[in-house]
């Protein structure tokens, strides 16, 4: 059995959390911003499909980006000179998670739901969420969103409507976070995707050893928009 958490922003200690599914640490609460926060500067973040009570993880090992690690593919690599692109950072938040949330090929939906939007669009409004565009042609076609705490961001969820987009917005988002001088991307789980990227698993006590630190220096809180200017044409 999992705890059910109650008003308190507390959660069990990570120790506690399942190995099968891998992280699974509890259950209930809300999705409330301090809840979310809380959560998040304890390397624990909410995960749930809908119809199911809300479910919060910290799984071990951790899959994680160090920004100055980033490998940028040979054909990704030219489409980033081609700049046949534009790339903005919190102009249009709600619009890429919604587009996260859309359907992708057989797959009906994903776990995004209506009360996870409103959540993170309360932690947007705040200046913690955040999301970085690209467009083509006028046209919002990939994008990512996620938190940052002090100096540290954490992944939450990308899309593409076209080739290469979602990594384009991806390979910008890394090399601004770099130059802010945040030191590690939170991916959660591993996927290849990612590894290719430069992603590599890390025990969850050294994660957390590193989480510390960096959430405890300052908040470059949004709109990034002001800090971040347009890049590539479009």
């Amino acid at each position: 059995m999992i705890p059910w958490l109650d008003h308190r922003h507390q959660f069990p200690p990570l120790s506690q959390a399942l190995t099968e599914p891998n992280g699974l640490l509890a259950a209930g609460g809300d999705l409330a911003p301090g809840r979310i926060l809380a959560a998040y500067r304890q390397g624990i973040f909410p995960w749930f499909m809908p119809g199911e009570p809300i479910l919060w993880w910290s799984p071990d090992p951790r899959m994680v980006l160090y920004p100055a690690q980033l490998h940028i593919h040979r054909s990704l690599a030219k489409t980033l000179r081609n700049k046949s692109y534009r790339v903005t950072f919190d102009t249009e938040f709600a619009q890429v998670m919604s587009l996260c949330a859309a359907p992708r090929g057989e797959q009906p939906g994903t776990w995004i739901s209506a009360d996870m939007l409103a959540a993170y669009i309360a932690l947007h409004e705040a200046g913690f969420a955040h999301s970085i565009e690209c467009w083509m042609d006028d046209e919002l076609v990939g994008g990512l969103y996620g938190m940052a705490i002090g100096k540290m961001f954490y992944g939450e969820s990308m899309f593409a409507k076209r080739a290469d987009a979602s990594k384009i917005a991806f390979v910008h988002a890394v090399q601004w976070l770099q130059a802010q001088g945040f030191g590690l991307i939170d991916c959660q789980m591993y996927t290849d995707h990612l590894a290719r990227f430069g992603a590599l698993e890390i025990d969850l006590a050294e994660f957390m050893r590193q989480l510390q630190q960096l959430t405890a220096q300052f908040d470059v809180l949004g709109p990034w928009s002001y800090h971040y200017e347009s890049r590539g044409s479009g």
